[in-house]
């Protein structure tokens, strides 16, 4: 589930939240960014997905734009005061939930006064805001991504580790357990000898944290500049230092010599 939750209303700056959205997957990755439209799939059922996630959320950052308290419904009541609107149960559900509510105001001049909130939202003016303006997009958005990741210890790790990687994407992609194991299938292209083999190899292995076997029978370990090898039936992998192929038993191997 995301730990960040990008709140807005489809009649004022959904775009700026699309915006957001992508830049904040592209730092702590995809899966830790909620936005309605993108993290909800076909035929689900949205308002269970959309409590769901604003309950499972670390924060939810509220997208305001300057038609954000002025928009109506379709019956020419004002949204917010609606108790079914979208916007406003989001809201409210993330305050009972516990989570980090940051109000992000779109321009420069997008100002949120208490007085013209509804007393269940009222509360959202007292909380620390941070400013999004277009014609400063880079900086607000890396200072935004800034303060979630000092806010919230995981998505720095998240970052750190997208980092590393490269650009790839978050550990939860991959399943990393408390042994900071990551696990995918993985084609192997080996160019060399006679001719060139491609084959699937089986699970590929990132960022050992602890013993891994992939194969069956006994598992050996050994250190080596820097890495890690892992010696048994199957496969093997190194991350850093010599690379050991070892397949088979060890009385398979003592045969074969």
């Amino acid at each position: 589930m995301p730990d960040i939750f990008v709140n807005y209303r489809t009649e004022d700056e959904d775009t700026t939240a699309t915006l957001i959205e992508r830049e904040l997957s592209r730092r702590f990755g995809s899966d830790r960014v909620f936005r309605a439209s993108k993290s909800i799939g076909i035929g689900q059922a949205f308002p269970r997905e959309l409590l769901t996630a604003v309950r499972r959320s670390s924060v939810l950052l509220a997208v305001i734009g300057r038609q954000w308290t002025a928009a109506r419904t379709a019956d020419g009541r004002r949204a917010l005061d609606d108790p079914e609107d979208w916007t406003r149960k989001e809201i409210i559900e993330a305050f009972e939930s516990g989570a980090l509510v940051v109000p992000v105001l779109v321009g420069r001049t997008t100002r949120l006064d208490r007085h013209d909130l509804p007393a269940e939202l009222a509360r959202l003016a007292d909380c620390q805001y941070r400013r999004f303006d277009n014609r400063d997009a880079d900086s607000a958005l890396r200072r935004l991504g800034d303060d979630l990741a000092e806010a919230i210890p995981e998505l720095a790790e998240a970052e750190r580790w997208i980092t590393r990687d490269g650009g790839g994407e978050s550990p939860r992609a991959f399943g990393r357990t408390d042994g900071g194991v990551q696990a995918r299938g993985y084609r192997h292209e080996q160019a060399g000898g006679i001719g060139t083999v491609g084959r699937d190899v089986g699970t590929f292995i990132n960022h050992v944290g602890g013993p891994v076997h992939t194969g069956s029978g006994t598992q050996n370990n050994t250190v080596r500049n820097g890495g890690v090898e892992f010696h048994g039936d199957g496969n093997n992998y190194i991350e850093r230092g010599t690379v050991n192929n070892d397949f088979g038993s060890r009385r398979d191997r003592e045969e074969r010599r």
